[in-house]
């Protein structure tokens, strides 16, 4: 059966904004385990490990800055896909690859790599490759 749609749903040839929508849930909702479990591991590492005390502040600092970085992130994820606005989108894309750099921070020079963390990373910057693959589809959807 055959029903008409509205320009700009998947029919009319966008991207339906449902899959972006709940990626970005469930990133939000892994972030928040991402960020309590790294936190853990530190102080972890801090108990068991001989932590230089002048190491553990950058580490943190980094973990907190991209907590920080994370809320407008995910905020202008979830504005520009309910309007579906290119700027919002692409304001939360700059913010994504901000966060990627700090995600690989903690992954590669980090004071000590746990195999928790090298997992923990590695499945947050896969969410965040295929988060940004499609906003970028989205914006080059809406644009055109």
């Amino acid at each position: 059966m055959w029903l008409p749609c509205r320009p700009g749903t998947a029919a009319g040839g966008s991207l339906p904004p449902l899959g972006k929508g709940i990626l970005l849930y469930v990133n939000g909702i892994y972030y928040i385990f991402y960020f309590l479990a790294t936190l853990a591991m530190i102080i972890y590492k801090s108990q068991v490990f001989s932590y230089p005390d002048d190491f553990i502040a950058p580490d943190l600092a980094v973990l907190f800055l991209m907590a920080v970085l994370e809320m407008p992130r995910l905020y202008l994820g979830f504005k520009g896909n309910l309007t579906e606005a290119e700027v919002p989108l692409g304001l939360s894309l700059g913010l994504t690859v901000g966060s990627v750099v700090m995600c690989v921070y903690l992954l590669l020079w980090q004071t000590y790599v746990l195999w928790a963390d090298v997992l923990l990373n590695a499945v947050l910057l896969s969410a965040y490759g295929l988060e940004s693959g499609l906003k970028v589809m989205a914006i080059a959807a809406f644009v055109s």
